[in-house]
């Protein structure tokens, strides 16, 4: 048996690898088309209800879901076609036209039986789960203490969004919209559950390219303009970088691989370092708490890092279908915790500071606003923008 040598490895330190997609991945646009779809449902009504899933393939979009708001309010399609443009896919050479391919309509009004069971006949702040299930959030001070989340997830996120800017390759119109990046980071293990990023092990991107350009001048282009502009210099040390180890990558997007919403639940969040409850965000209302409550668990977590409580923690938070309360709230600071405190003091703090009720995660964090569709690329968690509130920590904590 050949077993596999990794080099270079040193014994005591974690290489720990987490990757991204671009924007033309075919599930992230499916992610991009279902939240436009639900950005447009909000701007409508607030208060919609949206359930919106997207599949794709060759040259075809099939939309299908459940939602408070009809066709003749919001147009579907066109939003569909949009978001297609809007990344790149404006030709069946690209990977699928947007303003020609076949777009398919299945979308329904949600179940009155859930309804009833969530939201009708109940104020705002009582409002139950729209489904059971468990969410997870995490956040760490590894590497700086405002983003606070895993630096080889935040490096892989930070690669494929570089690439989608326009200026940053142009010109080079050899680069379409489909693409992927892994990074693997060395960490050293420290004392009580610190972790700290040593270098950069690995840099893997894989992207979709015109049959015209030279596999030199992709790797030379990508080093020089992407890899070298995203990583600090004094973390690329003995970097292993692979580009486009397939050989070639001119077909992409749709016309390659189907796509689905929610495929990318471990890009989504926080690159391998947490759980995954496994349920999807993109296409969802605030009103489910596979969204809102990952959120909220995210923001959680964060706030707790923020205040030097831990050096990370994950947080866990569970539901049944109806219920405004949660059935559990679970903590894990690694033995990362404030010399003093336990994990079931964090547990205490984090129960007299933050109120998991689905009503109140929506009012807290203003989640009745159209700024989905931005989130379903290049991450939900770790990035600054101000529409992404629970990026924002709670200040103030009461410790007792």
């Amino acid at each position: 048996i050949d077993f596999i040598q990794m080099e270079d490895y040193k014994s005591g330190f974690i290489y720990f690898a987490s990757e991204s997609v671009g924007e033309g991945h075919p599930d992230k646009l499916c992610d991009q088309i279902s939240d436009g779809i639900l950005d447009a449902c909000l701007a409508h009504n607030p208060d919609a209800k949206v359930a919106m899933e997207t599949a794709t393939k060759a040259n075809m979009i099939v939309l299908l879901g459940e939602t408070n708001v009809s066709k003749e309010q919001v147009n579907f399609e066109q939003i569909a076609r949009k978001v297609c443009n809007d990344v790149g896919f404006d030709s069946k050479d690209s990977g699928i036209d947007g303003n020609n391919c076949d777009v398919i309509l299945a979308v329904e009004a949600q179940d009155a039986n859930i309804a009833n069971a969530v939201f009708e006949s109940k104020d705002e702040a009582d409002m139950g789960a729209g489904d059971q299930g468990l969410m997870f959030g995490y956040a760490t001070d590894e590497w700086d203490e405002e983003t606070l989340h895993p630096y080889s997830h935040y490096l892989a996120n930070k690669i494929c969004e570089e690439m989608a800017i326009k200026d940053t390759i142009n010109p080079s119109p050899w680069l379409r919209p489909d693409c992927k990046s892994q990074v693997i980071v060395e960490y050293n293990k420290e004392e009580l559950g610190k972790i700290i990023p040593v270098r950069i092990y690995n840099i893997l991107i894989s992207t979709q390219h015109s049959p015209d350009v030279t596999n030199e001048v992709i790797r030379e282009t990508l080093i020089e303009k992407v890899i070298k502009k995203v990583c600090p210099e004094n973390m690329l040390v003995d970097t292993k970088i692979v580009i486009n180890p397939s050989g070639k990558f001119d077909v992409g997007g749709p016309a390659a691989d189907a796509g689905l919403t929610g495929r990318k639940i471990i890009v989504d969040t926080y690159g391998g370092w947490a759980p995954h409850g496994g349920g999807a965000f993109s296409g969802k209302d605030a009103s489910k708490v596979d969204r809102s409550a990952a959120y909220y668990a995210r923001y959680v977590a964060k706030s707790l890092v923020a205040a030097k409580l831990c050096h990370r923690v994950l947080v866990q938070v569970s539901y049944a279908i109806g219920l405004a309360d949660p059935l559990s709230i679970h903590i894990d600071s690694y033995g990362s915790v404030k010399e003093g405190l336990s994990d079931r003091d964090i547990e205490n703090i984090v129960k007299n500071n933050f109120c998991f009720r689905p009503g109140s995660i929506i009012k807290e964090l203003e989640l009745k606003r159209p700024i989905f569709q931005k989130t379903a690329k290049f991450g939900h968690f770790g990035r600054s923008d101000p529409d992404f509130t629970w990026e924002v920590p709670k200040k103030n904590l009461k410790l007792d």
